[in-house]
């Protein structure tokens, strides 16, 4: 851990990279490195500069979730200082979907619990060949209940009741196939290809990646019409951005 910090914060090129750096507790989500995560999100939400975050764990595992032993000092807790510090947790997830710019996650080693969660909010999920996700929280007597919304959603009721009553992990390509990640990536190829990702996504106008996401997150539970009609809104906004101008123009080589 760098100078006592929990988390690394890097801004280069347009891409913000946060390295959980707890590597010695396979960067277990202490308190410390929650706070230092909605810091972030705070950043990458109100400096122009940043048009990407990358998402990364440092040493041999992405993320092992809560920190046990702050998990286990908690049952000490009333119930409304334990609802407001899981509701902490649960927040980074939906922030990281509210944000205007894509969040993509590198996944090696393990994640597990709220670090699998961690990954899940993230927009794309690039997963190391070797990598293992799961919610094992049934296994130590506890509830994956932070994760369970983006699990269903992201699965389907059948294989997220699996998951979470079984607490089994999966591999890689298992994660894929389900959905949980976007591309398995080759050993040793994670940092390269996840940094390309990133670059590539910079390339991208902020206007239309910005709409793209908000309109993806935003027809969550909507029925047949109504996407349909929040999708014309968001077209006819798109259509109005002089990033939209510059590259049909540039396309029909006006």
């Amino acid at each position: 851990m760098s100078d006592g910090q929990p988390l690394r914060v890097e801004l280069a090129d347009g891409v913000l990279t946060l390295t959980l750096d707890r590597p010695d507790k396979r960067n277990a989500l202490g308190s410390a490195l929650v706070e230092a995560l909605h810091a972030a999100i705070d950043l990458a939400d109100l400096d122009a500069g940043v048009r990407v975050v990358l998402l990364r764990g440092a040493g041999r595992d992405f993320c092992a979730g809560a920190d046990l032993a702050e998990l286990l000092a908690s049952a000490d807790r009333t119930l409304a200082e334990n609802e407001a510090e899981a509701l902490r947790l649960g927040t980074l997830f939906s922030r990281f979907r509210a944000l205007p710019k894509p969040v993509v996650a590198l996944v090696q080693g393990r994640a597990l619990a709220g670090g699998a969660g961690l990954a899940l909010a993230a927009d794309l999920v690039l997963a190391d060949a070797g990598a293992q996700l799961g919610f094992p929280e049934i296994q130590r007597g506890f509830v994956p209940a932070m994760v369970m919304t983006l699990l269903r959603r992201t699965v389907g009721e059948k294989p997220a009741f699996d998951l979470v009553a079984t607490g089994r992990l999966l591999s890689a390509a298992e994660s894929c196939n389900l959905g949980l990640v976007s591309r398995v990536i080759s050993d040793g190829r994670l940092e390269a290809d996840g940094g390309a990702l990133a670059a590539a996504l910079v390339a991208t106008d902020p206007s239309a990646m910005g709409l793209t996401k908000r309109l993806f997150y935003e027809l969550d539970g909507t029925g047949l019409a109504e996407g349909i009609a929040l999708g014309a809104r968001v077209n006819a906004a798109a259509r109005s951005t002089s990033g939209f101008r510059q590259a049909i123009g540039a396309f029909l080589g006006r």
